[in-house]
């Protein structure tokens, strides 16, 4: 995927890897791991609990809930506000409250 990110005039830190569901990604140090999942086109960090829906980032300063990502094995983390470093592991979390990619209600 295109890297979205602004290049002329900035200086990054060191470049690393972040795995995000399964797939390497590139990183900057000093970036979120939204930042990151945007400059490579991602949009959906989340599906929503009842209809599945995609959710996104929508505030980018840690005040909404849409951008909750599973991060190293910890569910509803807020990806806008959490750095990203080497060797990260993110997947999109499917539900939103019990834990990783499980369904807080009965599944029908």
């Amino acid at each position: 995927m295109a890297n979205r990110r602004v290049e002329k005039g900035v200086k990054r830190g060191p470049r690393f890897e972040i795995e995000v569901d399964g797939e390497n990604l590139v990183a900057y140090q000093g970036e979120t791991v939204a930042a990151v999942l945007l400059a490579a086109g991602k949009r959906t960090f989340r599906r929503t609990a009842k209809r599945h829906e995609p959710r996104g980032m929508y505030c980018g300063i840690g005040l909404c809930h849409e951008c909750l990502m599973v991060i190293n094995g910890v569910p509803n983390t807020k990806a806008c506000q959490t750095l990203a470093t080497p060797g990260c592991r993110v997947e999109t979390q499917k539900w939103r409250r019990n834990g990783p990619n499980t369904s807080p209600r009965k599944q029908v």
